[in-house]
């Protein structure tokens, strides 16, 4: 299904429609802040097993991250960090970055990687926080299947075409970036940046 979806003011029965599926065990493509994603709930096993497949990986090894809605729902997941960390995550989110944290126990052994940290964002998008507040839970988050065709990444029209029958629901929340979240961990207790992305990441690492 193409599910169209206002960016600015996203239609509740829409959004109701799209958590419905994510609690059936459903798979959606959704933008966010930076590049649409591959996301289903974190607490279904078939449904991170199936985007495992799309993605043809294995879950131990998938760079997976955590959608959330605002930095009480990132205590949930993550350890406590320290006062410098907080005070940057408050700073850069939401917005365009995914933080690498330690996982607390309510991270699904399953998405958990060996080092026992999980990648957490909170994207600036109305649709992606319309949906995470109604689903009440985060949604587990991986990049599309990414090849040379550019058009496909920021179109929603053609990940229909392409995915139709791997995916539930392929929102069109208007076109995608094509430049992925700045990626910065910070399980050392100072930030690092891992992956330079649409975030101004060297003014928010000062």
């Amino acid at each position: 299904m193409l599910l169209h979806i206002h960016p600015d003011d996203p239609q509740p029965r829409n959004i109701k429609t799209v958590v419905d599926c994510l609690k059936g065990g459903g798979v959606i493509i959704y933008p966010t802040d930076t590049i649409y994603g591959l996301g289903c709930d974190i607490y279904n096993t078939a449904a991170i097993e199936r985007i495992c497949r799309i993605k043809g990986i294995e879950p131990k090894k998938a760079q997976f991250s955590f959608v959330c809605t605002d930095l009480a729902h990132l205590s949930d997941y993550a350890k406590s960090v320290s006062t410098p960390i907080f005070r940057l995550l408050k700073a850069a989110l939401p917005g365009p970055y995914t933080f690498i944290l330690e996982a607390s126990k309510q991270v699904p052994k399953m998405l958990k990687t060996k080092k026992d940290t999980v990648g957490i964002r909170i994207p600036d998008h109305n649709i992606t926080q319309a949906i995470v507040r109604e689903l009440g839970n985060p949604i587990m988050s991986v990049s599309l299947p990414m090849d040379e065709d550019v058009e496909y990444y920021t179109d929603p029209e053609l990940m229909h075409e392409r995915f139709a029958k791997l995916v539930d629901i392929v929102i069109d929340g208007g076109s995608g970036n094509t430049i992925s979240s700045t990626v910065i961990d910070c399980t050392s207790g100072e930030a690092q940046l891992v992956r330079e992305g649409a975030g101004d990441w060297e003014n928010l690492l000062g």
